[in-house]
């Protein structure tokens, strides 16, 4: 028991390198950039797109766009496939504080089974529940918004030469 407790501790390792302020800027200017475009959007249309998942999608896309969770595939089917599967739990079990923690769960080895890991993602069934999403969450702002932040990243990162976005789509 006492080895158990001891692993709290931690492994000691070295903190990450430190980024550049040159990477600083440029992370807060795409997110500042990416969030905004969203927001814009979201009062010319007049639809919901900005979801509060959306600003730690925009930390991994800006700040760590070589990161697995910050790809396309894992940022759109990561957001979609969490808020789909918040929706089910929602519309079709209840809205049940298991319900809720069931929704959570099966989001997350959805995402893992799928190789579509979006850690931001994991949010959107807990706003599901917390705003009583109807389906039209699936479409606005869920995967409209979603398409919006990569394609933002999509022209923003790449106009760093050292930098390539993305690694891989599909």
């Amino acid at each position: 028991m006492i080895n158990y407790f001891i692993k709290f501790k931690g492994e000691h390792l070295a903190l990450p390198p430190k980024a550049t302020i040159a990477s600083i800027i440029f992370a807060w200017i795409g997110g500042f950039i990416a969030i905004s475009s969203v927001a814009v959007l979201t009062n010319i249309t007049n639809n919901p797109l900005l979801l509060g998942s959306f600003g730690a999608s925009c930390v991994l896309l800006f700040g760590f766009p070589k990161s697995p969770f910050s790809q396309p595939r894992n940022v759109i089917l990561g957001h979609f496939l969490s808020s789909l599967i918040g929706l089910i739990f929602y519309h079709f079990i209840g809205h049940e504080w298991w319900s809720l923690g069931l929704a959570l769960a099966t989001a997350i080895s959805i995402m893992i089974a799928t190789r579509t890991v979006h850690p931001p993602a994991g949010s959107n069934p807990v706003i599901v529940f917390l705003i009583g999403a109807n389906w039209t969450f699936l479409l606005t702002p869920t995967l409209i918004g979603a398409i919006i932040l990569v394609i933002v990243a999509l022209f923003y990162i790449n106009i760093d030469r050292e930098q390539h976005y993305p690694s891989y789509w599909f």
